[in-house]
């Protein structure tokens, strides 16, 4: 980022204004021919039983062919395989109608793509594009992709009932009957690890004979620009619901991004490797995380060297899922110059959310982020985490889980980093707890800046392995007396400054490495000092 318009940014930031100031997002935005045809015109035929694939592409094929314009899916039921977009098609769905894709798995064809930020082989996407530009999917109507036909779902998500439901529909179990998957090859699937990954030794038969466990990502715009989806229902997908991959100018607005809460993968938006987005006035309600920032996976995102950066999140509502705005856990090509501004998540299971782990590599730096509000997040409000697991955030019934085993490591192209995080008017009613950064020993979160946080949780604030963390005008209501108004695990350079506090009065220090923890104007508690596991007392200064 240019370093003046970073140090006007910071100015504004720390004066109040930053909503109000922040400059518009530069985001080029599609233009169409008025053209239109619709594909009854190309024999397609509504109700849910013709499969209009072949019609559809016609459609397409032609409007584009002759310039482009606008393919019109009218009022109705229609009935589908895989459609491939292409350039200056704007793919409108008038209101209702109902584009649902096909739950035969044989008009998939299997084809070579990324899944989860690595090479990999995967069933095609219902709608996909490549290479193209000048495109849209916009409208009032639904697109669905019929992914209950393909998602393994697990025992621990559903009801009784609605479990011997699911049973009785077919499909099979895993040996420890907790997991039920559609077919026996997709329980195939389940047992390699990485099973999609394109490597030596795998061949057409090997994916072949696991097809239906490569679920595909229902939207897949992949190295395209000015991109435009508005208005339109994106529902149940069989993995992530809309996954721009590689591709620059993109403007999102005005959706509705729906998944079943125990669908597995089940992320709303995952905006991967991708330059110049905007996302606003949109909904999101799915079983995974909601507005997802990626950039590839370990050596293969480092090689790609494609971060995510100039993305503006604005006016946007996040109901149920993993994370409301989230960065990784796939970040090792980057993430720069991220702007969120007025979200509201509520029973999102985390707020914000940032994850890594080691081995990714990549760089988050440059995000402001400012007046979010939350209600009931069952778990934190605010999270960096680097020691991210593939589970679900929330423990699952009988699941236990062990803290992580810290050492030193060497500092490597696969240490990742996550520094310059600006986060302003945080409001929550209701969490876990109020904020969690974890770092490595070898490789602390740093420079984390807080302002005006209102916060009502079980638990307060958990800070391990972090330097140069600020909170500045927090107001601290700790539901669980039991508690700690801070835990800081060796880390340095902590100010907590005007820290307004309810039913705690506890700072917990740990470790040799904990270091000048300042806090000042504290309000409504008696400060209580412990400090063990060879942190020292002196370390904190209180006035």
């Amino acid at each position: 980022m240019n370093k003046i318009l970073k140090t006007v940014i910071l100015l504004i930031f720390t004066h109040g204004a930053f909503a109000q100031k922040l400059a518009e997002p530069t985001v080029s935005l599609p233009t169409f021919k008025k053209d239109t045809v619709s594909i009854t015109a190309f024999g397609a035929i509504s109700g849910g039983r013709h499969l209009n694939t072949e019609s559809i592409n016609q459609a397409i094929d032609q409007t584009h062919k002759k310039g482009g314009g606008v393919v019109l899916i009218p009022a109705g039921v229609w009935l589908s395989g895989p459609i491939i977009l292409k350039s200056n098609i704007n793919l409108h769905l008038a209101a209702n109608a109902l584009l649902q894709f096909t739950k035969d798995f044989s008009q998939y064809s299997l084809v070579q793509t990324s899944w989860e930020g690595i090479p990999q082989m995967r069933n095609q996407s219902p709608i996909w594009a490549l290479n193209q530009q000048n495109i849209a999917i916009t409208g009032k109507g639904v697109i669905d992709g019929n992914g209950d036909a393909w998602r393994m779902v697990k025992k621990a998500k559903m009801t009784e009932t609605q479990w011997k439901k699911l049973i009785s529909s077919g499909g099979v179990l895993n040996e420890k009957g907790d997991i039920w998957y559609p077919s026996q090859s997709s329980l195939k699937g389940a047992s390699y690890k990485d099973p999609g990954l394109v490597e030596k030794g795998k061949n057409a038969q090997f994916y072949e004979e696991i097809k239906d466990y490569l679920r595909p990502n229902m939207i897949l715009l992949e190295k395209c620009e000015r991109i435009l989806l508005e208005g339109v229902t994106f529902q149940n997908s069989a993995a992530w619901n809309i996954h721009p991959l590689m591709s620059a100018d993109l403007t999102i607005r005005n959706i509705n991004v729906r998944n079943p809460w125990y669908s597995q993968n089940g992320d709303g938006l995952d905006i991967e490797s991708c330059k110049n987005v905007l996302v606003e006035q949109s909904t999101f309600d799915v079983g995974d995380d909601a507005i997802c920032i990626k950039s590839g996976r370990n050596e293969a995102g480092r090689e790609r060297g494609m971060p995510t950066e100039n993305l503006w999140v604005r006016n946007c509502t996040v109901y149920h899922a993993h994370g409301g705005f989230v960065v990784g856990s796939e970040m090792s090509g980057g993430a720069k110059n991220l702007y969120v501004d007025n979200c509201t998540f509520i029973g999102t299971d985390i707020g914000l959310r940032f994850k890594t782990t080691r081995g990714r590599g990549g760089v988050v730096e440059n995000v402001y982020i400012n007046n979010i509000f939350m209600k009931d997040i069952p778990g934190e409000a605010i999270l960096f985490d680097m020691y991210y697991e593939a589970k679900d955030p929330i423990v699952l019934s009988g699941e236990h889980r062990e803290p992580p085993k810290v050492e030193f490591l060497p500092v490597t192209e696969a240490t990742p980093q996550f520094k310059d995080f600006y986060i302003n008017n945080v409001v929550c009613d209701g969490a876990a707890k109020a904020l969690f950064i974890r770092g490595l020993p070898e490789m602390h979160i740093k420079n984390i800046q807080l302002t005006r946080l209102d916060m009502v949780a079980k638990e307060g604030i958990d800070i391990q392995e972090a330097s140069n963390i600020s909170l500045r005008d927090v107001k601290l209501q700790v539901e669980d007396a039991s508690k700690q108004i801070a835990y800081i695990l060796n880390s340095n350079d902590i100010k907590l400054h005007q820290l307004e506090v309810k039913n705690a009065n506890i700072f917990h220090l740990q470790g040799e490495r904990t270091s000048t923890v300042d806090v000042q104007g504290l309000m409504g508690a008696q400060p209580v000092i412990k400090a063990d596991f060879g942190a020292n007392k002196n370390v904190i200064n209180i006035n």
